[in-house]
């Protein structure tokens, strides 16, 4: 059993699912369960549509138009008979999202969210089962919701792995070519939920683990994994195996890789994962899986813009001790402050973090009770795994470092 996933970006028009229809041609597909993210930026429209109902419902038709009117033009461009019964289907769909905005009666934003940014994955998998089918390639539309089962944590759930499961185990014929989407789930009560972050790779994994698959294939419009965005750094290099281990720690000092929660259950039973262009699709990609660490072993640079440097010192000069330092996180947990670096002295105390939740102020007018605080916004945080001395030297140079720390195999920068 093998496990695509493919994202919005490889479908984002007709000629997008025309080459998935492609990859699947020149790759195989029996025995394959395809996972479906929504088309191009639908997600992105979808949650606009989300904030006109709660903030200006007179926008609300028009934005909800805007996401019929994208769809149409590929259903139009896929399909030669208006009478086709893709056509049908993807009404019902829109027509049960304008039923739940008409029969609503939850103020619960995030679970209001989760009703419905799905129907992006519902109708970009509906449209694609009925092209491949179309075409002579034979799948089964399979509704996700059907299968993964979740607590009710609207807009970031958890799996309920054994009910999970068991729904796979029992329900899902491998024998053939299944189409379903990412990203969603369902909870006891049938309600929809979605995954959270990268939630379509981890749908895919969730998949693998219970189907003990061979293995789980994201494509993507790059070559890999590189060592380094090549939209702030020249002479990217692909990298051709990368370990579990070393993939969760480049994504966990920001790197576009694999989010962690995909790869843990992949780690569990061992089974590899492919990053590979969908549109050089023979090519080899990236093979994230159990084995060496990086090859070829060079060293691999993550930038994170709009950061923010904090630099504290105590007010009498006396030591930052273990109740001071406990305090500062008790505070950066109350805030919402994702941590991405700490650097601490006898008597002063730095951490980079991530204003994610807009909760800056706050927390400086708590700081400064007790310590005298320096703050830098819009620091960028650059980390180099497997660094060297010339790696070093390279990024440094023309910056204005404000803090620098060295650790083993890792050393991270922060400039202004």
């Amino acid at each position: 059993m093998r496990v695509y996933k493919f994202g919005g970006a490889s479908v984002k028009d007709a000629n997008g699912v025309k080459n998935l229809a492609k990859v699947l041609q020149s790759t195989g597909y029996d025995n394959t369960l395809v996972v479906i993210s929504a088309m191009g930026k639908t997600t992105n429209r979808m949650e606009l549509v989300i904030k006109n109902y709660f903030e200006n419902k007179e926008e609300l038709p028009s934005a909800i138009h805007e996401v019929i009117k994208y769809h149409n033009a590929i259903l139009v461009e896929l399909f030669e008979h208006k009478r086709h019964q893709v056509f049908a289907d993807i009404k019902t769909l829109f027509d049960e999202l304008n039923a739940f905005f008409k029969s609503n009666k939850s103020p619960d934003y995030n679970y209001v969210y989760d009703q419905t940014i799905g129907f992006g994955e519902l109708i970009s998998t509906t449209i694609i089962s009925h092209y491949l089918n179309e075409i002579g390639l034979k799948n089964k539309w399979v509704d996700v919701r059907e299968f993964i089962k979740t607590d009710n944590y609207y807009r970031n759930s958890n799996v309920n792995w054994e009910a999970t499961q068991a729904n796979i185990s029992a329900n899902l014929d491998t024998n053939i070519l299944n189409i379903t989407q990412g990203f969603l789930g369902s909870d006891a009560n049938n309600f929809t939920t979605t995954l959270g972050r990268e939630g379509s790779d981890y749908t895919a994994a969730i998949f693998a683990y219970c189907l003990n698959a061979n293995s789980v294939t994201i494509w993507k419009d790059v070559p890999g994994v590189l060592n380094a965005d090549p939209r702030y750094f020249e002479n990217a290099q692909l990298l051709h195996q990368i370990s579990y281990r070393e993939a969760i720690e480049l994504a966990f000092y920001g790197a576009s890789v694999i989010h962690p929660k995909t790869l843990q259950p992949l780690q569990r039973k061992e089974i590899p994962l492919y990053v590979k262009s969908f549109l050089n699709p023979e090519e080899a990609g990236t093979r994230v899986s159990k084995g060496k660490a990086l090859e070829p072993e060079i060293p691999c640079f993550i930038v994170k813009k709009n950061q923010i440097l904090i630099s504290l010192s105590s007010l009498d000069f006396s030591y930052i001790m273990e109740e001071n330092i406990s305090d500062i996180f008790s505070l950066l947990h109350l805030y919402k402050m994702k941590v991405d670096v700490i650097q601490n002295s006898a008597i002063s105390f730095s951490v980079c973090i991530d204003n994610l939740y807009d909760n800056l102020e706050k927390l400086l007018q708590h700081l400064k009770a007790k310590f005298k605080v320096t703050c830098h916004e819009n620091v960028s945080l650059y980390t180099i795994r497997h660094y060297n001395d010339s790696a070093i030297q390279e990024l440094e140079k023309d910056k204005s470092l404000l803090l620098k720390q060295l650790t083993q195999g890792t050393v991270q920068i922060v400039t202004k």
